[in-house]
């Protein structure tokens, strides 16, 4: 995990975050396979804005909620 952030921190990985440094890391989650990691990464970098900030603040409650509501664009 530190070798990733690192990585952020130091530009080395471009997209997103390069551009918006220096980053802090507000979630993590352990995966025995790499394979689910990813796929967790990719869900909920699809999330909108709330369902994110309830994950970080550990608002399950609030994260339901969301998932279940249906959002105008």
């Amino acid at each position: 995990m530190e070798k990733r952030i690192s990585e952020h921190q130091n530009g080395l990985i471009k997209g997103y975050t390069s551009k918006r440094l220096p980053i802090e890391l507000a979630f993590s989650e352990y995966f025995e396979d790499v394979y689910f990691a990813i796929s967790a990464e990719r869900q909920i970098k699809g999330w909108t804005r709330a369902k994110k900030k309830a994950l970080i603040n550990g608002d399950f409650e609030l994260l339901k909620v969301l998932a279940k509501k249906k959002w105008k664009r």
